[in-house]
């Protein structure tokens, strides 16, 4: 095993790919943990061995050509859950972990939180956010009711498999964040829309393999999907009720201003590396 790891630290060290990558597949193909395939126990029968070797090239291969991780193994890790992906669904990003601090934040301090509330993720993708709010708030005993909206049937897909592996009384919609939800009104929407501009450089790996409509926001600034979202959170919240957004590092004061005619008291709000990443807003 040390033999097959050190090889695809070389090659991976050559391609500027993370070195825990190639401990993440050999894991996965083990069937075990990063920390178990460095112990000394662990024993490979000799005539499982070159079909061990087979596949785990494979994997390696398929990281090489710039196939995501997450992609190869079918996982992503988000907070406490495990989530199934696959092509055609965002990867969750680590920095969307802080939106979900905001949203546990707003439900836990709201003074009326005896009270049951609901929440709309519009742009649900994997389930992440979704998945984790309802699972935390029931571990902090908050009554909420979670409507995940996504557009696109494919990321649906693994949308439903994921609230249906933690078994979440979650409502799925899928359609257009424009039209979704006719006559609904939250508590609080959350968001996590395309924001990229169309322009801008992405790695090989997010370019080449996840999907273009859940990363790009439109033309020059990025903007014109967030602010479509930020139309649909007008019309779903209730009077004072709260929307979480996540943006491009650049888009702060945008979406501020996209924000000033249906909503007070802006916040802009940074990731764990400083950047402007969130804003939250009360509807008017």
């Amino acid at each position: 095993m040390k033999e097959l790891l050190r090889a695809a630290f070389t090659q991976f060290e050559k391609n500027k790919i993370p070195l825990v990558d190639a401990e993440i597949l050999l894991a996965h193909l083990l069937g075990v943990s990063r920390k178990e395939i460095h112990s000394q126990g662990l024993d490979i029968p000799s005539e499982q061995l070159q079909k061990i070797t087979d596949e785990y090239n494979d994997l390696i291969n398929q990281r090489l050509l710039g196939r995501p991780v997450q992609y190869i193994t079918g996982s992503a890790p988000f907070r406490y859950l495990d989530l199934e992906v696959g092509e055609g669904v965002l990867i969750p990003r680590p920095e969307t972990e802080l939106l979900v601090d905001r949203a546990i934040g707003f439900l836990s301090s709201a003074p009326d939180k005896d009270l049951a509330k609901s929440v709309v993720d519009l742009g649900a993708g994997s389930g992440a956010i979704s998945i984790a709010i309802a699972s935390e708030a029931t571990l902090k005993s908050l009554k909420v009711s979670v409507i995940a909206v996504e557009k696109s049937a494919l990321a649906a897909e693994w949308l439903n498999k994921n609230i249906a592996k933690y078994d979440l009384p979650i409502r799925v919609v899928v359609e257009d964040v424009q039209t979704a939800l006719d006559g609904v009104k939250a508590d609080l929407v959350v968001a996590n829309p395309p924001y990229i501009p169309d322009d801008e450089q992405l790695p090989k790996e997010v370019e080449n393999f996840e999907p273009e409509v859940a990363l790009r926001g439109g033309k020059v600034d990025g903007m014109q999907v967030p602010k479509l979202f930020i139309e649909a959170a007008a019309r779903l919240l209730k009077p004072d009720g709260i929307l979480i957004m996540e943006h491009h590092e650049n888009q702060s004061e945008l979406i501020k201003q996209g924000l000033k005619e249906e909503f007070r008291l802006p916040q802009t709000h940074a990731d764990l590396t400083g950047r402007d990443r969130f804003t939250s807003a009360r509807r008017r």
